[in-house]
């Protein structure tokens, strides 16, 4: 994570401020941890005063609700609508905040990179969030390899304890609220609120069935809501720059409000990680910061955030990064870390490893999610040896269409198959080939048969 934060350069690190770059401005240029004394000389724990001290719960909500703060994870349902949601009646006492940090997108580091170097800025975004909320537990759901977040999140909760930043009777509101690091086992689907929270429970990570929403009944039963990493780290920059400040960050043309930490891997230059105002063009982000494709390498084709986006292809380019801006160009925004893929890339290959990975992380929960990624994976290893069928491609394109939102149990698959139905879109040939070398190696009949 250092090495991807070297790439900004020191004339890039020096440049970061509070007032441009609320994510990132407080990262140490070595890299290390940005503990409790240190975070609070760099204005931490501000906004959780100003809270907890001037601020009625409702009034955080309409806060972020007015900001136009979206979901960093992935799928970018509004924050503030979604707080909205938990139930007023004060007799429901008993309501839960959790942290999905179970960041197991492939080519996605966002999260690790706070929570390893900033963890005391999760907790603060937590602490406001749990106050508008009135949670008085919250437990951040983390993915289980990353054992250096973990160590940096429970060192930064005992210093917030320590501080009177936790616990009871915060900071003398009479406010109590106590939070949690959770190692999960190490499952993709976890990434899915309901898997997440029956995984928490210590049941099996399959998603529940909506209605009823975490909301009314989440954990324990209980009101419950779950929010990303990225997302709970903006609290704190809203709640003490303003509504105005805060739309002002992105670029004219963007429907999404504030930052964004994005990135670009790959056979790029500088990959890395940076925290960038929505609207930022991928040409920008792919030329100015990745510094284009290293020598010898050109760009086939990109990912804007995640394996499960689609693919899209070098004149693609021009779209504004935002949801409604790659929406356009026909897939999603995603985590909005960016994979590059250069000319050397089979996509027969590539998808075939894409497709092992989700279809060995279905929860086998319901049928065209169980079914269909294994029967993908067949197809994809049989066309990559060059024996596939004629019937293969058609049939890969069913089972996009098969396993499409709204036709499976969770958004797993919709995410697994829609880079493959791109790939397909736009290399045809490559899928073909798996079929044409197989005919080409069939033996001539023999004359009179």
């Amino acid at each position: 994570m250092t090495r991807a934060l070297a790439s900004l350069g020191p004339a890039n690190r020096a440049a970061r401020h509070e007032e441009t770059h609320p994510l990132t401005w407080r990262l140490r240029d070595d890299g290390q941890p940005v503990w409790l004394e240190e975070y609070q000389q760099k204005n931490g724990y501000a906004a959780a005063r100003k809270a907890l001290a001037e601020m009625a719960q409702a009034d955080i909500v309409q806060q972020v609700k007015e900001s136009g703060l979206k979901g960093r994870g992935g799928a970018g349902f509004p924050t503030g609508v979604k707080w909205g949601l938990m139930p007023a009646d004060e007799s429901l006492n008993i309501r839960y905040l959790l942290c999905n940090a179970d960041e197991m997108e492939p080519n996605t580091w966002k999260d690790r990179l706070l929570m390893e170097q900033l963890p005391h800025l999760l907790v603060e975004g937590m602490l406001i969030s749990a106050r508008a909320l009135k949670a008085y537990r919250g437990y951040i759901f983390l993915r289980g390899e990353y054992v250096d977040a973990a160590r940096n999140l429970n060192r930064a909760i005992e210093e917030a304890k320590a501080a009177g930043l936790l616990g009871k009777n915060i900071l003398g509101s009479g406010f109590d609220f106590e939070l949690f690091v959770h190692t999960g086992a190490g499952r993709y689907i976890c990434g899915e609120e309901t898997a997440l929270i029956n995984s928490l429970e210590g049941r099996r990570a399959n998603p529940r069935a909506k209605p009823p929403f975490p909301a009314a009944v989440g954990v324990w039963g209980k009101p419950t809501c779950v929010n990303n990493v990225e997302t709970l780290c903006n609290v704190p920059a809203i709640i003490g720059h303003g509504v105005d400040w805060y739309k002002s960050l992105a670029r004219p043309g963007s429907e999404d409000m504030g930052t964004k930490l994005m990135g670009f891997s790959g056979k790029v230059k500088t990959p890395g990680i940076w925290e960038v105002p929505f609207g930022i063009s991928a040409r920008e982000l792919f030329d100015d910061y990745a510094g284009g494709m290293r020598d010898g390498y050109t760009l086939k084709c990109w990912q804007p955030g995640g394996a499960g986006t689609g693919f899209l292809l070098p004149e693609h380019l021009e779209a504004q990064m935002y949801a409604g801006g790659i929406g356009k160009v026909g897939t999603r925004m995603g985590t909005g870390l960016a994979l590059a893929v250069d000319q050397t890339v089979n996509m027969v290959s590539l998808l075939r490893n894409m497709e092992e990975f989700f279809a060995r992380e279905s929860c086998g929960w319901c049928t065209p999610c169980r079914d269909g990624l294994p029967w993908s994976v067949k197809i994809l290893r049989a066309l990559e040896r060059g024996q596939g069928s004629e019937q293969d491609i058609a049939t890969l394109l069913q089972l996009v269409d098969f396993l499409g939102p709204g036709r499976t149990f969770c958004a797993h698959a919709p995410g697994a198959v829609e880079p493959l139905g791109s790939a397909v879109k736009y290399f045809r040939d490559e899928f073909e080939a798996g079929v044409a070398r197989q005919a080409s190696a069939r033996p001539e009949p023999a004359l009179g048969s």
